[in-house]
């Protein structure tokens, strides 16, 4: 776990080098686990992430299409799932007929996060029944918590990217308007805000049509008109 921290903040890897070090990691130093892979479900769509092998991608795709199995329970419902041995294990029948036919006879699944659109899950698979000894669940459990860690920051670090990017390109915008009709930031970024509510057009949307042509459906903003009570003379 030292080696892979020192390594994660020396290089800054990208989030598929870290998971693909997770998942080789959990192969080559948790003995009996012969394939590795991190399962993510984000709204009922799946990803199969740094597999170790190709049997891992399938088996994965049998948890979507059946809908049961280990990692999908252990992704949804962030709890750790054992199958020692998958031909007697009643739970999900379908699934385990499926996994005992393609070669792998026991799996581990354990949850790394759990959020609004689904979860995420680190999936052990071996080929024979022999069970994961408590040092290799320890090693799985420390593996599962690094990248749940890095999954975490590399979306919190997308989401501050995307934020970032709409605001510099609503800042655009905003001069754009500013320099057109000769108004100040505030009234301005009013304008925007008005034309987005009117034509329910989100902000960052219009932002960018504005940016990158003529704003053909901007206009002016009327011009205010000053009343008076005063008596006529």
């Amino acid at each position: 776990m030292s080696e892979l921290t020192r390594h994660h903040l020396d290089a800054a890897p990208a989030i598929e080098d870290t998971l693909a070090t997770v998942t080789a990691a959990a192969v080559e130093y948790i003995d009996g686990v012969d394939y590795a892979d991190v399962m993510l479900v984000r709204d009922e769509q799946f990803e199969s992430r740094a597999p170790t092998a190709a049997l891992v991608i399938e088996l994965d795709a049998a948890q979507l299409r059946l809908n049961e199995g280990p990692c999908l329970h252990a992704a949804l419902t962030d709890t750790v799932v054992h199958c020692p041995n998958l031909s007697d294990d009643e739970r999900w029948p379908r699934f385990a007929a499926a996994a005992v036919d393609a070669g792998v006879n026991r799996m581990t699944s354990f949850p790394l996060y759990r959020d609004r659109r689904g979860g995420g899950a680190l999936n052990l698979m071996g080929r024979d029944t022999t069970e994961v000894d408590r040092e290799g669940h320890a090693i799985a459990a420390m593996l599962a918590t690094h990248a749940a860690i890095a999954l975490i920051t590399a979306d919190r670090l997308a989401q501050f990217q995307t934020a970032l990017a709409s605001r510099d390109l609503i800042g655009q915008a905003k001069g754009v308007v500013m320099e057109r009709f000769d108004l100040d930031a505030d009234a301005a970024f009013k304008l925007i805000t008005r034309l987005s509510q009117n034509t329910n057009t989100p902000i960052r949307t219009l932002a960018g049509q504005i940016t990158t042509g003529p704003p053909t459906s901007v206009t002016a903003p009327p011009k205010q008109t000053v009343t008076t009570d005063a008596p006529r003379c």
